[in-house]
């Protein structure tokens, strides 16, 4: 699942290839950006954002507004780059993006958004996203600011809001409450030491970002060894051997009697009911 880290390492992917580079085709195919052309116009920096990624370009040889090509990998989305004219790993009709340079192709698979926007404007499409938990600028005590804003809703659903701070996603969400020993639905007001979670998160994304293969259990694992509660409904715990418990809960709430505007945003969630008591 695209998380911050895989994100992370998608931009590095992506600068690898394309910083620096002119490109000599582009190929966008979402409907609002379908007849935009890219090519021409030298990338300058590949930048993540949360869960977001930029591609930036300059305005080419006839100094045009320098724009940025902005994609969200939703849940199956993903960048690959290949030699110029080599075969792709995955079925063309999945394309939505085609960046090429002399030498190399960058595509990007169902990406769930596409957007063309001017670099000054960046703030357009990422402006709503709280501090980075792998940015540069990561900001501590904003991110407990944003958290704290709400203090009724769930602390489960207030983590996952991109709003408050932006990188984790479900799996972060279950790992780092388990960690904390802090039951999901949990008023965020009444968990005891929020500045713990907040930093969890930040040290697992770190510890994460070079990995090709996500761990939180102290270490590179063998896959289906990897986590403590994610995915793990009815299982023992690595902890207590107490059965993992899998319950839904709707990350749009902002806290009880406190609907969000909108259609529910219901979300599995594993915890440990011994390990992870209720407030």
């Amino acid at each position: 699942m695209p998380e911050g880290d895989t994100v992370y390492r998608q931009a590095a992917l992506l600068r690898r290839a394309l910083a620096g580079q002119v490109l000599v085709r582009s190929d966008l195919r979402f409907p609002s950006i379908a007849t935009a052309d890219l090519s021409g116009r030298t990338v300058t920096e590949v930048v993540p954002r949360g869960k977001h990624l930029l591609v930036r370009t300059d305005g080419g040889p006839e100094g045009l507004t320098p724009l940025s090509l902005h994609s969200h990998l939703l849940m199956e989305g993903m960048w690959h780059v290949y030699p110029r004219g080599a075969r792709w790993r995955r079925p063309g009709h999945q394309a939505r993006a085609v960046l090429e340079t002399a030498r190399a192709q960058a595509v990007g698979f169902d990406l769930g958004m596409l957007d063309l926007v001017p670099t000054a404007g960046e703030d357009e499409v990422v402006g709503h996203l709280g501090p980075d938990l792998l940015g540069p600028d990561w900001d501590r005590a904003a991110a407990l600011g944003r958290l704290a804003a709400v203090p009724g809703r769930r602390i489960g659903a207030a983590l996952m809001d991109q709003r408050n701070l932006a990188g984790i996603g479900n799996v972060y969400r279950n790992e780092v409450l388990f960690l904390g020993r802090v039951h999901p639905f949990t008023a965020v007001a009444d968990v005891p030491d929020p500045g713990a979670l907040v930093d969890l998160a930040h040290r697992l994304l770190h510890v994460n970002r070079d990995r090709s293969q996500r761990s939180t259990v102290g270490g590179p694992a063998r896959r289906g060894e990897q986590f403590w509660v994610y995915g793990r409904g009815r299982q023992p715990c690595r902890r207590c051997g107490a059965r993992i418990t899998e319950a839904r809960i709707d990350d749009a709430e902002l806290g009880p009697g406190r609907p969000a505007p909108g259609p529910p945003r219901d979300r599995a969630v594993w915890f440990c009911e011994r390990c992870q008591p209720r407030a």
